[in-house]
């Protein structure tokens, strides 16, 4: 929280760039691996604890422009998002923005660092603009990011865990 805002103000004198974070895991696959696993949206549901049935529109896959949708849920209720990929360079980076580029309210990001015989994982999480459906007030926003921060953690720790006990084919 700056000097300028309070934990009460609205969100109309907040600035959406406030409310992001980067999380990063050491994995034991190379990136080329890693990349495969985190740009098939459908498979998110095995790492994420807050995400399933994410599934890519008919005939769409991994590449800049391409939509996907997804099921999420919290606190008990569930809501189904639009995404559109706007980063898809193999082995390296993977990003989607909820909503789709031109519009949308967060944008989720991947990147791959190789690391020793592994890959240092990036996961980022980023408002994009402010929408009341996300709350009202810097309190809010920010206790939305804390949530979607743990979120994040948990999924690289699964996506880690999960890389160590399936073999590469």
């Amino acid at each position: 929280m700056n000097a300028i805002t309070s934990a009460h103000d609205p969100f109309e004198v907040l600035d959406a760039s406030d409310f992001t974070f980067t999380r990063r895991a050491w994995v034991d696959a190379v990136p080329a691996r890693v990349y495969d696993l985190v740009s098939n949206v459908s498979a998110i549901g095995r790492w994420s604890p807050d995400a399933s049935d994410v599934t890519f529109d008919q005939g769409a896959g991994p590449r800049v422009g391409a939509w996907f949708s997804g099921r999420n849920h919290k606190d008990g209720r569930q809501w189904t998002t639009r995404s559109q990929v706007v980063r898809a360079e193999p082995g390296a980076a993977f990003a989607f923005v909820v909503g789709g580029a031109e519009d949308g309210i967060v944008r989720w990001s991947w990147a791959c660092h190789p690391h020793g015989r592994g890959t240092v994982v990036e996961q980022s999480w980023q408002l994009l603009r402010l929408d009341p459906v996300l709350g009202t007030t810097r309190a809010d926003l920010d206790a939305l990011r804390d949530y979607m921060t743990d979120s994040a953690e948990t999924t690289l720790l699964s996506l880690a865990r999960w890389i160590a006990e399936t073999p590469a084919r």
